[in-house]
């Protein structure tokens, strides 16, 4: 399964390290929803720590940031702490999220195929509705890309 432009955001509720995450709680907000392969890898750390670096700009502009990865909400504690990150981490375990979002994928390393997640984001409306999605994505420019896009659908919105 996939999202695309223009259809309801599936819903999700997950644990996170700091407490439960929940699109219906998120209701009325941006939600900038990323999905990164693992935590503590230079990648992965790399993207969160972008976002970090934003979060003031994401959260003027109305919206609030959920990385989401398989990894145990104790995993993503040390992540936050090693990183001094400010997304919100859910814990996509059983990964029945990231494959809602269609960010389960089969990869290819070494010519060994195995599923894994695909690094992609899904910029969704106050009112649930996916705006944007980004998929494949390279981690430089990319939280840039995620403001601007985040700024141009508040701008849509107020006018």
């Amino acid at each position: 399964m996939t999202v695309t432009v223009g259809d309801p955001a599936p819903d999700f509720d997950l644990p996170g390290d700091a407490g439960q995450i929940s699109l219906a709680a998120l209701k009325g907000r941006k939600v900038v929803l990323y999905f990164y392969p693992k935590d503590d890898t230079s990648g992965c750390a790399a993207q969160a720590q972008g976002f970090t670096a934003e979060a003031a700009d994401f959260a003027a502009a109305g919206a609030v940031i959920v990385g989401v990865s398989k990894d145990t909400p104790a995993s993503h504690g040390k992540f936050r702490a090693k990183y001094g990150l400010s997304p919100l981490l859910g814990a996509d375990v059983d990964g029945k999220v990231v494959e809602r979002y269609g960010a389960w994928v089969e990869k290819s390393m070494y010519g060994r195929k195995y599923m894994g997640i695909e690094r992609s984001t899904v910029l969704i409306d106050a009112a649930g509705i996916v705006r944007r999605v980004w998929r494949k994505v390279k981690v430089p420019g990319h939280v840039a890309e995620v403001l601007q896009a985040v700024r141009a659908l508040s701008l849509s919105q107020t006018t």
